[in-house]
């Protein structure tokens, strides 16, 4: 008989990435007992001011891998554009519980795509671009507007172009091209809402899902997260039972983000993957019984999984680097909450430098009315007009 791996706290974990989740992730795992190390390029890191050690070396560095599996039990990733080829690796000489073939999946968008009709699950139509002439066929087939976008390496909008024409066809293969990797065409979906669910799996095939969390997206860059989402419970349910399914097909350790489009007509499809904690599921850190971090802890040391239940409505919304003056002001001069309906929980991430765009933070808005979260966002002035998705929904 097999004995069961568990690695217990006390245990050294080791993290591929420095950034904002391997940081959450860290601070989880503290109150759990667990010390770590993490590896990244750059110096103090925000996972690096929590952890126990940081490694200073590029994601690539094959010693500097060694030097991380030598000093942990455990050993997992923060996002997923670390080299697959150095997690290979560490899945001979470490225990590496997620392995590298879902990183050498989710690093593809054709490979993913495949894996995800693999899962019987929905996806938009698509189309493998290997020339301009396979982009002319395939717009005419799909008809416009249409998404082009690069294989990999492409997040936040970037890596994408939106053909509203046939006059584009050409700038945007040529531009695309540029990138060196496989191209795909994606039909245009026109959705009601975009969703997600964070399903988490251990070891032992134990699946727990999240609730399903509502997007609104502002130049293609996640703004607020609303739960429960605003659809129909028999919605809710298909979704978490398409994550579900996507979990178990793909022998998902750990975390992974299902992203969803919703139509008018009812049908869910999924547009991409992430095996890792998501910026759509940190609203669990305050609304829910078990955060998205603990429970990747819970699950890539394969214990059991702990309850996902939502505690009480929520609204989180980023805080990006034009935002973070703008919020400390905020905080300086409303030192006392006169409203007690809104419960605000700020988390900011230990990044020196606020560029535009950059996600420095989030605030979870614990409310018994998401539409009095959504208010407070508004009134704040942190965040521009634009940016507000109240009431009936969506801006994309």
């Amino acid at each position: 008989m097999k004995q069961r791996q568990v690695i217990l706290p006390g245990s050294t974990i080791g993290i591929l990435g420095g950034g904002q989740l391997g940081r959450m992730m860290t601070l989880a795992g503290r109150q759990m007992g667990y010390r770590f190390i993490t590896l990244d390029p750059v110096e103090d890191a925000p996972c690096a001011q929590v952890a126990d050690e940081q490694i200073v070396a590029g994601y690539d560095d094959y010693q500097a891998a060694e030097k991380l599996a030598e000093r942990a039990d455990v050993i997992t990733y923060e996002f997923e554009n670390v080299n697959a080829s150095v997690a290979d690796m560490l899945s001979e000489k470490s225990y590496v519980p997620q392995g590298s073939q879902l990183l050498y999946t989710t690093q593809h968008r054709l490979r993913e795509k495949r894996a995800i009709e693999d899962a019987s699950v929905p996806v938009a139509p698509y189309a493998e671009i290997k020339s301009e002439q396979d982009l002319v066929d395939a717009v005419q087939r799909f008809g416009t507007p249409c998404v082009l976008k690069t294989a990999v390496g492409g997040y936040d909008g970037k890596g994408q172009w939106v053909i509203r024409s046939t006059e584009e066809i050409s700038d945007a293969y040529n531009t695309l091209r540029k990138a060196n990797t496989d191209l795909v065409l994606e039909q245009f979906i026109r959705f009601e809402k975009e969703l997600s669910v964070v399903a988490a799996r251990n070891k032992e095939g134990q699946v727990s899902t999240f609730p399903v969390a509502e997007n609104i997206h502002i130049d293609n860059i996640l703004h607020t997260t609303i739960v429960p989402a605003r659809i129909d419970q028999k919605v809710q349910d298909r979704a978490k039972k398409l994550a579900k399914n996507i979990a178990e097909t793909l022998d998902v350790v750990g975390l992974i983000a299902v992203e969803m489009f919703y139509t008018s007509d009812g049908k869910l499809y999924v547009n991409e993957l992430a095996p890792r904690p998501h910026n759509s599921g940190h609203y669990t850190m305050d609304a829910c019984k078990t955060s998205q971090f603990e429970q990747h802890i819970r699950a890539i040391c394969n214990l059991p999984l702990e309850s996902s239940e939502l505690i009480c409505p929520v609204v989180m919304v980023n805080i990006l680097g034009e935002h973070v003056d703008p919020l400390l002001k905020w905080m300086e001069e409303n030192h006392q909450n006169a409203n007690q309906d809104v419960i605000i929980k700020v988390h900011l991430y230990g990044k020196k430098e606020a560029k535009e765009k950059r996600k420095m933070g989030h605030i979870n808005l614990l409310t018994k009315d998401i539409n009095l979260a959504l208010d407070w966002i508004e009134n704040t002035g942190i965040w521009e007009k634009k940016q507000l998705g109240k009431k009936e929904g969506v801006l994309s």
